[in-house]
Order: structure tokens, then sequence, then C-alpha cells
């Protein structure tokens, strides 16, 4: 396994237990079942995605951000904002 190896499995299910939403829903689920040994590709023939994804998702909960911002893509710093905080 190349990825996850700061986050355990009881940090991704608390954080699974806090979430909302389908997308956040998928990619932990995908990162418990990666920790569990399940390759990059059998999540992304479950969801109808390419292993790409999968690989991005892992990367995304794999940085030293907080499990929450990577999951819920709150905190985005190498993007700039469409619109500004008065728009």
């Amino acid at each position: 396994m190349d990825h996850l190896h700061k986050i355990s499995v009881e940090e991704l299910q608390d954080a699974l237990d806090s979430v909302d939403g389908k997308k956040a829903t998928q990619r932990l689920l995908a990162a418990i079942a990666y920790k569990h040994g399940v390759t990059q590709i059998e999540p992304a023939e479950w969801y109808g995605m390419e292993r790409r994804t999968i690989y991005s998702w892992l990367t995304r909960l794999d940085t030293d951000e907080s499990l929450e911002h990577s999951e819920t893509g709150i905190h985005r710093s190498d993007r700039n904002r469409k619109l500004s905080e008065k728009e």
C-alpha cells in the first residue's frame, strides 16, 4: 500500500460517521477498503470511475491537512477563488 500510512481505519470510520454527501462518503469508503487491502481498481469499478480518481482521493486524504478539510474540500489553498467575499 502506497497511501494512507498516517491515517488509521478508526480515524476514517470516525470521519465517515460525521460526513455528509455521496462523494465524501464514497471517498471514505474507498479509503477504508484500501486500508483493508482492496486495490484502487475495485472501488473504481464499484463507483463507475477511473482508477485515477480513486488514486486522487487517496492522495488527497494522505496529506497533512486535517481529515475533515481534505474530505470536504473546504480548504483548497492551491486554488484561487472565483468570486470575491463580497460577491
